[in-house]
Formats: C-alpha cells, structure tokens, sequence
C-alpha cells in the first residue's frame, strides 16, 4: 500500500532539532466479534471520543526514520473534546552522549492553532510560538512532533478497508485506512480546516491505521502511519496516541497574547 507523501514542510523545524540529537475492501461489509459493520464502527468511534468529554491521560509518540536514523519523541498530557483543547509535555530525543540535551517542549491544541513553548530556533525560552494549523501542508499531523489527539481521532471518520483484527487486552483491534478527503469532509467543525489542508498538502490520501477501542466504542489507542518526502529524503512517520480516564476533568490554558512570540524564527 503507498504510504502518504506530501509536503509536510513544518515538520522540518521537529526534524532539525531532531537531527541535532543524532482485511475486507469496500463497504464495510465485514463484522466483528460482536456483529457489527467494522467500518462503521470505527467512524463512530469519533463521536464516541467526543462525548466523552476529556481524557484525563494522554499519551503520544511520534517515531521518525529518514536516512538510516531513527528518532522517537514522547508526550503526555490531557485533552478536553468539548473545547477540542488539550496540552502536552513532548521529550525530545536524548544527545549523542545520551543526555538529555532538550528542554521539553510544550504543546497547547486549540481550534486552528498549535502553541509551542521551548521550541528552540531562537525562540526565547519563556515565549510561546503560534501557528495556523490549517496553513500547514500536513494539518499538523506530524509537524510539531505529536499528532493533535482530537485530529487523530478525526481521522477515523474517514476509515475503508476495514477488518477486525481481534481482541486484545479487552480492546477490539480494527485495521483499516483512512481516506483524508472524506474526513475532512465530515470532521467537526474545529477539525475540518486542518484536516483540510492534510488532505490538499498529501498526494497519497490514504493513512494506513489500527485502532483499539473499548466496549464503550471510544478510541483507547490509534496508530497511524504517515510517509513524505522532507528536503528531498523519505520520511516514515508512526505516530501513536492513547487515550484514558474518559469524562475526567481537565483544564486548559490558552498562553496569554503578551506571550507570544513575534519575532523571526530560524529554520
């Protein structure tokens, strides 16, 4: 199956300092162990995420490989669906020495923004930077080293080719792809310019995925895979995001205007 390429081209500022460290087609007409249409089950497992409200835990991680390297960066934090926000706190690979050269990097979602604080680039370090994530080539999927937890469940929504593949550790395993133009077309309203935008950067529209969902139907954990060309080399991207303590309240910040950034930002 072709592996997703497009632009992407803000996941170079991740890359660099990265670097720097160095089934059934068609319909759904199959079913799972409890009879239900596969491919519908997935898409609804979107809504399902949404009325939950929160996840108290999240966890993500992003694994990277280009030119023979391989690079892994880790998150956690909380999400609220309600307000589609959530923050994260992202550990950057470690030196070559092995130590941890990076201070974590800070990550707010909120509708059509990314906030980023410690993001390096010349960045002083008590200043956040905002960006438009329906300018983005990639919808920031992959470009700030984690993928938006609301937007990886999104993409779900556009979910064919679906079989359950088992359950395991009380989840039932799905194995599908996603389509970006048709999630876009039906994300919600906080998701739909991102996603958008994903699906216009990508030339491949296909997201190779498996998602484990729990009896309620809600997504505990999506693994997507992504590929791209990023200044002329080949980039594979997996990226995963877990999901726990559903309906648990959550408070998120947006940073204060005085806070941002405007200044130039090195590539």
């Amino acid at each position: 199956m072709d592996r997703v390429r497009g632009g992407a081209a803000g996941l170079a500022a991740v890359v660099g300092l990265v670097g720097a460290t160095a089934g059934c087609a068609g319909g759904g007409a199959a079913a799972d162990d409890r009879g239900g249409d596969v491919s519908e089950t997935v898409r609804s497992a979107a809504d399902a995420v949404l009325r939950s409200g929160s996840a108290g835990t999240v966890r993500t991680g992003m694994e990277m490989a280009a030119g023979g390297t391989r690079v892994t960066i880790h998150g956690r934090g909380t999400y609220d669906f309600r307000a589609a926000r959530g923050q994260l706190r992202l550990l950057l690979p470690t030196g070559p020495t092995g130590r941890q050269e990076h201070r974590p990097m800070v990550e707010v979602f909120a509708p059509g923004a990314l906030f980023m604080k410690n993001r390096g680039a010349g960045v002083p370090a008590d200043k956040w930077v905002r960006i438009e994530t329906a300018a983005l080539k990639d919808g920031n999927l992959v470009t700030g080293g984690a993928t938006d937890p609301m937007a990886a469940v999104e993409l779900l929504r556009g979910a064919r080719d679906v079989r359950y593949v088992g359950k395991e550790g009380g989840l039932r395993h799905y194995r599908g792809v996603a389509d970006l133009p048709g999630a876009a077309r039906v994300a919600s309203a906080e998701q739909r310019g991102a996603l958008g935008a994903a699906a216009k950067g990508f030339s491949t529209k296909e997201v190779p995925f498996d998602a484990y969902l729990d009896e309620r139907g809600r997504v505990s954990k999506v693994r997507h895979r992504f590929g791209f060309m990023n200044g002329g080399k080949d980039v594979a991207v997996a990226s995963t995001t877990s999901l726990e303590a559903f309906g648990r309240p959550v408070r998120v910040v947006l940073p204060p205007a005085k806070d941002i950034y405007a200044g130039k930002i090195r590539q």
